[in-house]
């Protein structure tokens, strides 16, 4: 049997909260401009830069993909910042999913509501294709919301068995 490999990008959607941060920053950056070369002159447009300097670094957090890399049952999930900083935030067996349903599924609540840790790792809005599992990872009973595409669904599909996957009707 050959290996399996799948690879899916997902889009962080900007919420409200994202986009008045954003304008936020830009804001401390014009008061800082504004505020220093009115006190401090020409040491004032070298703080404003500074404070730019750090808005621009810390708007690249807001940026948000989601990779899911499935290779022979093994599912890695990293977020990346900006298109440039990759971090892990899961890596686990399929296998040991206790249970893979929609993000909605009402029957099966109350098990996802019994979670240490909730991870969002989908677009950010509901949809038909927005899944949550429940797994043991590193000590924590953690529920993660994904956004599998058709492919990928089938992929993680075939490593559970069919008592843990519900899928939408």
């Amino acid at each position: 049997m050959g290996d399996i490999y799948k690879e899916q990008i997902i889009k962080r959607k900007p919420t409200t909260k994202t986009t008045l941060y954003r304008a936020g920053l830009i804001l401390a950056v014009a008061l800082v401009f504004i505020a220093g070369t009115a006190f401090l002159g020409g040491w004032g447009t070298t703080l404003a830069l500074i404070a730019g300097f750090g808005a621009y670094f810390a708007m690249g957090f807001l940026y948000v993909e989601y990779e899911y890399t499935f290779t022979s049952g093994e599912l890695d999930i990293d977020i990346i910042y900006n298109k440039s900083r990759r971090k892990r935030l899961f890596s686990g067996q399929v296998k040991d999913f206790e249970i893979m349903a929609h993000a909605e599924d009402k029957i099966h609540a109350g098990d996802f509501s019994n979670t240490q840790e909730t991870l969002d790792c989908s677009s950010g809005e509901v949809s038909d294709d927005t899944y949550a599992f429940l797994t043991n990872y590193n000590g924590k009973r953690l529920k993660i919301i994904i956004e599998p595409n058709e492919m990928m669904f089938k992929a993680i599909a075939s490593s559970l068995t069919p008592r843990k996957l519900f899928k939408k009707v």
